[in-house]
């Protein structure tokens, strides 16, 4: 099948309509890299080594990277991800899987088989050594120059404000209990500025930019394990093995519950639809095999060991309020500690949420600044935080718009893999960035109508299965079974798979 679909014409670059800060490919440099004493432009057979280029903000915004700045290998991938994922949003979605009435045995089989989504991740992510681009500029192939505008503006923007938001709100609820245990009484000035200080910190590590987040997640990573390993002692001290709820679920109420579960944890790892953003500096030549295990593993092992560990919490405290619950078994001397590893899990993982929400606003159209744009992302994540903190109810808003986002997350990741597989991951990062009219990736009036339409159909077929802020008539008619997440994946992936056939290249001419 991959035959139906030519391989992009090398060496198109529209360098007039590139981001401000793109590096061009004269190797001059970029506005945000100060000229060097010489004038001299770095050779191109000499690019920066990582400690050089960890301590200058990244040049590079959605602009294609040249072989000569390509650097690093795979396996740094597993930090970046792991990072990103001992955070205290996957410790309160393994407690919400109890809270619904899931048996344990019940609620750790869905975290390891939502978290199996981490291999998509992966898969998504082998197409960032293989353009040299992020994933917002790639899937222009899928969508079309201008179609793409609209693709990141909802899901790689919005979605990731949302996301960002979330994780703040969760990071802040643990932020706020540290301040007070100093002695510094509770009040929503305090939670406001615990909420402001957290996303500056954030944004410090996404404006720094891609080598400073490779360099500095290590280091959080082996933190955060050492933290966890503290709390999944305690954890198994009291957790009830056997736990069940006195009235299990049975009918379809269980099979409710476990699809609601379900697309709750696989909701992670199919909001990183922008893998390809964190692996689009390796080298061509980068095995893909190494990239998609690096990647999954990165991301699946440290989000089945929270996930599971909320969960087995939920055994034995009341996770409705986590922070008071897991306290109440941790040793004292710990938790200051355990709050603190809360939070820099949280700025991980927004960091990277942050940067690829400002590589969204530039595939939007916007020409600022990568730099600038990832400030406008905290701004907006700021206000939707201090809205779910100070007037809405956590949990509740945290469950609902997990579940929700899959509605568009599914159908968006399995379009992406399926143009992969289409492609045998064939990409040219030059071609993929020229937005003239001209462009291959310009198709009929700036849209790929084979992309557009499969990604509607999958969205309109999953949202006639959903079952959370409202319920689709599918949903309705099972039950409450939700089904949004296999079936907007399989008529995403299928109607597109249908529509590329061979009939269809003349929209690439």
């Amino acid at each position: 099948m991959a035959s139906t679909i030519p391989d992009p014409v090398p060496g198109r670059h529209d360098t007039a309509n590139a981001p401000e800060e793109a590096a061009p490919a004269t190797g001059t440099p970029c506005p945000e890299e100060p000229v060097p004493a010489t004038g001299t432009p770095r050779p191109a057979e000499a690019p920066a080594a990582p400690e050089r280029a960890a301590a200058r903000i990244e040049a590079h915004g959605i602009d294609h990277i040249p072989d000569a700045d390509r650097r690093g290998r795979p396996r740094e991938l597993f930090a970046v991800w792991a990072a990103a994922n001992v955070n205290y949003l996957s410790l309160l979605s393994g407690g919400v899987l109890v809270l619904l009435g899931l048996t344990l045995a019940q609620a750790l089989a869905v975290i390891v088989v939502g978290n199996l989504f981490w291999l998509l991740t992966g898969v998504l992510a082998i197409s960032g050594p293989a353009s040299g681009t992020p994933s917002e500029v790639i899937t222009r192939a899928i969508y079309g120059v201008r179609g793409n505008r609209v693709n990141n503006a909802v899901v790689g923007w919005a979605i990731s404000v949302c996301y960002f938001a979330l994780n703040l709100a969760a990071a802040a609820s643990a932020a706020t209990a540290l301040v007070e245990r100093a002695g510094v009484a509770p009040g929503d000035g305090v939670t406001a500025a615990v909420v402001v200080v957290i996303a500056a910190l954030t944004l410090v590590i996404s404006v720094w930019g891609h080598a400073a987040i490779v360099k500095l997640y290590l280091p959080i990573t082996l933190v955060l394990a050492l933290a966890f390993t503290v709390v999944a002692v305690s954890v198994f001290g009291h957790a009830d093995l056997s736990y069940r709820p006195a009235e299990p679920l049975g009918g379809t109420a269980l099979w409710a519950t476990l699809a609601a579960g379900l697309a709750l944890i696989a909701s992670g790892p199919l909001s990183y639809t922008t893998s390809a953003d964190f692996s689009r500096y390796l080298p061509r030549t980068t095995s893909k095999r190494a990239v998609v295990g690096w990647t999954a593993l990165g991301g699946f092992v440290p989000s089945v060991v929270v996930c599971s560990l909320g969960a087995l919490a939920a055994t034995a405290v009341d996770m409705s309020d986590p922070r008071a619950g897991l306290e109440s078994i941790l040793p004292g001397w710990f938790t200051s500690a355990f709050l603190l590893a809360l939070v820099l899990g949280t700025i991980a993982i927004n960091a990277l949420t942050a940067y690829s929400a400002g590589l969204a606003l530039q595939a939007v159209g916007l020409r600022i600044r990568r730099s600038y744009s990832v400030l406008v992302d905290g701004a907006a994540a700021v206000s939707l935080t201090l809205y779910a903190l100070l007037v809405s109810d956590l949990l509740d808003t945290m469950s609902d718009v997990l579940q929700l986002t899959v509605v568009l997350l599914g159908p968006s990741t399995a379009l992406y893999a399926t143009d992969i597989l289409l492609r045998r991951n064939r990409y040219d990062g030059p071609a993929l960035t020229d937005e003239s009219p001209g462009s291959r990736f310009w198709y009929t009036g700036g849209v790929n109508v084979p992309g557009a339409l499969a990604l509607a159909s999958g969205v309109a077929a999953a949202a006639l299965c959903v079952d959370t802020v409202y319920t689709g008539p599918v949903a309705a008619a099972l039950g409450g079974v939700d089904l949004s997440l296999p079936v907007g994946m399989l008529v995403a992936a299928g109607s597109y798979a249908l529509l590329m056939r061979p009939g269809r290249d003349a929209l690439r001419s």
